[in-house]
């Protein structure tokens, strides 16, 4: 499996079902991982890159995390693979049936433990830096993405665990707000950042959006440095780092301070 992005997933039952491993790896590094993360897929290939680069690729290689995507179609018993159907009672667009994603999680199930299905739904929790922090604490996690109008309604009720939301507006599928929710679980996994206090110091971590940040240079064309970051003087860049904070939280998202959002 190593060393190969499309990687056939070994030990599976009969339905010799295969995974997409979702960034390159070195040679044995998967002997070992602290979280595995399965997602569910129509469109797997829709993922590729977005494993496969930076700080989400480094993840995998180090060991720490592993993303397999799985196509859902394999699951499904219909001669043309299909996992959609026409909705009970008519009604404009196509319904993902429970069978394929039954069969899909119950063989995930039966290989290794999860402790959470999560399904990627536009009316489930929406996903905060709190709910990111919770499930990066977690152990392996399958997510499932929806398509067309959605899942079969027994699919919510009996096996799926939490919904999650990254907005309040509808895509086209589930899995760019599968890869959100990854990036934001991984990234703050110990080890992922070299720099583990830069995660900590991102927005929301405090309940508060990130203070401006510079570089160099320090004037450029006239446009200046605050004073401040360049005094050497950390409590007091501290500080104004925790002023600015708060008062562009003020400014710009103002139910966090209140407690409204």
């Amino acid at each position: 499996m190593c060393g190969n992005r499309h990687a056939e997933i070994t030990d599976l039952p009969e339905s010799g079902a295969e995974g997409v491993l979702a960034g390159p790896a070195e040679s044995g590094i998967f002997a070992a991982r602290s979280m595995r993360i399965d997602i569910l897929s129509a469109v797997p290939r829709l993922l590729d890159s977005w494993f496969g680069e930076s700080i989400l690729q480094r993840a995998q290689q180090k060991g720490l995390v592993e993303v397999v995507v799985h196509d859902l179609r394999q699951w499904s018993t219909d001669k043309h693979r299909r996992l959609d159907d026409n909705p009970f009672g008519g009604g404009a667009g196509m319904v993902m049936a429970i069978e394929p994603i039954h069969r899909a999680i119950t063989q995930l199930k039966s290989e290794r433990e999860y402790a959470e299905v999560i399904y990627l739904s536009p009316d489930g929790q929406l996903l905060d830096q709190p709910l990111a922090n919770q499930l990066s604490t977690k152990g392996n996690l399958i997510m499932l993405c929806g398509h067309y109008k959605g899942v079969d309604e027994r699919v919510r009720e009996h096996l799926v665990d939490r919904e999650v939301s990254i907005g309040d507006y509808v895509l086209t599928g589930g899995e760019l707000a599968a890869a959100v929710l990854c990036d934001t679980i991984i990234r703050i996994i110990p080890g992922v950042i070299g720099d583990e206090t830069s995660a900590l110091s991102d927005s929301f971590q405090d309940g508060l959006v990130a203070p401006p940040t510079y570089t160099r240079p320090a004037d450029y064309q006239g446009w200046k440095v605050p004073d401040v970051l360049l005094s050497g003087h950390q409590a007091k860049v501290d500080e104004w780092r925790h002023q600015q904070a708060v008062e562009r939280t003020r400014q710009r998202r103002p139910g966090l301070l209140s407690g409204e959002e």
